[in-house]
C-alpha cells in the first residue's frame, strides 16, 4: 500500500514500484523461495513472464509473490461482485394486532405474516394494549404463542415475547434465506410465463384451424359424399 496525496491507497505495489532492497519471495504456486534481493526477484518474474507483487508490505522484509497481476485483479473483482450479489439485506416487517382480535382479522394478519416469512423476511409482531387490557398481559402472550405455532413451518421465534410499555413484541425469523426465496420466486415467475406463452400458442393454433377456410373446414369438405356433391 502507498500514500498518495495524503490518502492511503489499497493498490498493491508491483514490479519496479517495489523499492526495498530485498523481499521474502513466494513462487507462483505458493512455494517459499526465501529472502532474495529485489533485483533478483524482478529478474525471476521477467523470466517467468509474471509480475512481482508485494502482498504483505508490513512484513520485514516485505513478502512478494510471483503472479499474473492482471488475472489476480480480475479474479478478485469477480469474487467481490459475487459476494455483493449474495449479500442479503435484513428486512424486518411489522404486524400489529389487538389482544382481543376477532377470527377474521387474525386470519388476515396471519396471512400477511406467512407471506413475509415465505419471502425470507423477519417479522416483528406487536400486540397493542389499551386501557384495562394492559393488566392482562397473558392475553397478548397467548396470542403471540398461537401465531408462532400457526407459522412454525415457515418461521421460528427469534426474539421471545416481551412487554414494552403498552405493547408486547415478538420477532419471528424465517427458516429460508432471502436469496433462496428470491430465487424460487424467480423460477415460479418464469414457469408461469412459459405456461402462459404455451397456452396462448395453443389457443392461436386452435383459432387458426377452426376459422373459415382453415384445415378443419377444408377437411370436412373433402370428406363429403361425391354423389351428394353432384
Amino acid at each position: 500500500m502507498e500514500k498518495t496525496g495524503g490518502h492511503i491507497s489499497t493498490e498493491l505495489r508491483i514490479n519496479d514500484r517495489i523499492r526495498v532492497p530485498e523481499v521474502r519471495l513466494v513462487g507462483p504456486n505458493g512455494e517459499t523461495v526465501g529472502i532474495v534481493p529485489t533485483d533478483q526477484a524482478l529478474k525471476l518474474a521477467q523470466e517467468a513472464d509474471l509480475d512481482l507483487v508485494e502482498v504483505a508490505p508490513m512484513a520485514r522484509p516485505p513478502v512478494c509473490k510471483l503472479m499474473d497481476y492482471g488475472k489476480f485483479k480480475y479474479e478478485n473483482a469477480q469474487k467481490a461482485r459475487e459476494a455483493r450479489r449474495n449479500q442479503t439485506n435484513v428486512v424486518i416487517k411489522e404486524m400489529k394486532l389487538r389482544p382481543k382480535i376477532d377470527k377474521h382479522d387474525y386470519e388476515t394478519k396471519k396471512g400477511h405474516v406467512v407471506r413475509f416469512l415465505k419471502a425470507g423476511d423477519k417479522v416483528k409482531i406487536t400486540i397493542m394494549f389499551r386501557g384495562r387490557e394492559q393488566h392482562r398481559p397473558e392475553l397478548g402472550f397467548r396470542l403471540l404463542q398461537r401465531l408462532a405455532e400457526d407459522v412454525t413451518e415457515l418461521g421460528f421465534v427469534e426474539s421471545s415475547p416481551k412487554q414494552d410499555g403498552r405493547n408486547m413484541t415478538m420477532v419471528l425469523g424465517p427458516h429460508r434465506k432471502k436469496a433462496d426465496a428470491k430465487a424460487e420466486a424467480r423460477v415460479e415467475k418464469e414457469s408461469r410465463a412459459a405456461e402462459r406463452a404455451a397456452s396462448e400458442a395453443e389457443e392461436a393454433e386452435f383459432r387458426a384451424a377452426h376459422r373459415p377456410g382453415g384445415k378443419k373446414e377444408r377437411g370436412r369438405s373433402e370428406n363429403l359424399d361425391p354423389e351428394i356433391e353432384a
